[in-house]
């Protein structure tokens, strides 16, 4: 009876091995698991979305931190003051069958301003590719241009606007059109809403809606929030640009300007020493007047255009902190009414 037993005990433990081997190595190169935390995509994705992560889409990336505990990423699952790794060994950044991210692709990506976390283990972001490795890239009025054509928008992209009506505008009368996001201005009966452009028809052609009329923000008012955070560059959420996207093997000639464009690339991305003064620039201790970049790089946008942080605010996404794509919602939780799922949502593509 107890060799039965401890021969039962055995198999299930053999077996339990096996399949929490085979989720481990699943999780690390081929899918992943993530719930959208913020309204940041909306109304494309929505927060309490759990969405599969295609992590071979753009080739498979080789963990970074390889002492890590499995199935974690931050923090111990049994104890949150506890890191879920050990960064005393960081392997170099390889990606095998390496492949190109397609415009306007879902993307998850580490959050590249972590700093104080290793690459593999930086906050996990999602938001849509707008830009690519070697785009200009611009905003004008809203429009986002890439090599002055302009791109189109997101077909659930959302925007802030100014509301008037004569009636009290209830949190369940703006839910039926599925404005979760804003308040009321100073004014009486005055409101700054997220809308999509169907809840913007919806009510325009209401009676006791006033005016709508869209959020502004002049050109050349500087934001000093808005990357690269110098005002020679007067940028501000609607109104930015023209920038160069990094590609690897292109060539800059440095100069007093555009370094605040990509000193953080060659310094934080590339791990170069850089240094500059009235007779030039110094790289690793070498005089020079130029850079080549050593990988791609691209720029990120939500689909919420006035509530999202993205590389307007932070710059660009390194190759190297690439995850996956984001394929697939497979089911939906509603975080900010009763919590009941939205079950419409399950299964269904990404766009």
């Amino acid at each position: 009876m107890m060799k039965k037993l401890v021969s039962y005990i055995k198999q299930w433990l053999k077996a339990f091995s096996y399949a929490l081997l085979t989720v481990i190595i699943v999780k690390a190169f081929f899918f992943w698991i993530y719930v959208v935390p913020s309204t940041s995509m909306e109304k494309s994705l929505l927060p309490g979305d759990v969405i599969l992560v295609n992590k071979m889409s753009y080739g498979i990336r080789l963990p970074i931190t390889p002492l890590t505990f499995p199935l974690s990423h931050q923090r111990m699952p049994m104890n949150n003051n506890w890191k879920a790794y050990w960064d005393i060994i960081q392997l170099p950044y390889v990606r095998f069958f390496s492949s190109t991210i397609g415009r306007n692709d879902v993307v998850v990506f580490n959050y590249p301003m972590d700093d104080e976390l290793p690459i593999d283990h930086r906050s996990f972001y999602i938001k849509r590719c707008i830009g690519l490795p070697g785009d200009t890239i611009a905003i004008r009025s809203r429009k986002v241009y890439i090599n002055n054509k302009f791109i189109g928008f997101p077909k659930y992209v959302t925007f802030n606007y100014h509301v008037q009506s004569t009636v009290e505008l209830s949190q369940d009368t703006l839910l039926k059109y599925g404005v979760t996001e804003g308040g009321r201005e100073a004014m009486e009966n005055s409101w700054q809403l997220t809308l999509s452009d169907s809840a913007l028809r919806q009510l325009r052609a209401k009676n006791y809606i006033q005016k709508i009329s869209p959020l502004r923000i002049v050109e050349g008012n500087y934001a000093d929030y808005i990357f690269p955070f110098n005002e020679h560059y007067k940028w501000n959420v609607d109104h930015f640009g023209d920038l160069v996207i990094p590609k690897k093997g292109m060539e800059v000639q440095l100069d007093s300007n555009n370094i605040h464009l990509y000193q953080r690339v060659i310094e934080a991305y590339e791990g170069h020493e850089i240094s500059w003064d009235e007779h030039g620039f110094v790289i690793n201790q070498v005089a020079t007047n130029s850079y080549t970049f050593q990988q791609d790089y691209y720029f990120m946008m939500g689909d919420n255009r006035h509530n999202s942080s993205d590389s307007r605010f932070w710059g660009f996404v390194p190759e190297s902190h690439i995850v996956g794509k984001a394929t697939t919602i497979l089911f939906s939780t509603n975080k900010d009414a009763t919590g009941s799922n939205r079950w419409e949502r399950s299964f269904s593509g990404i766009e």
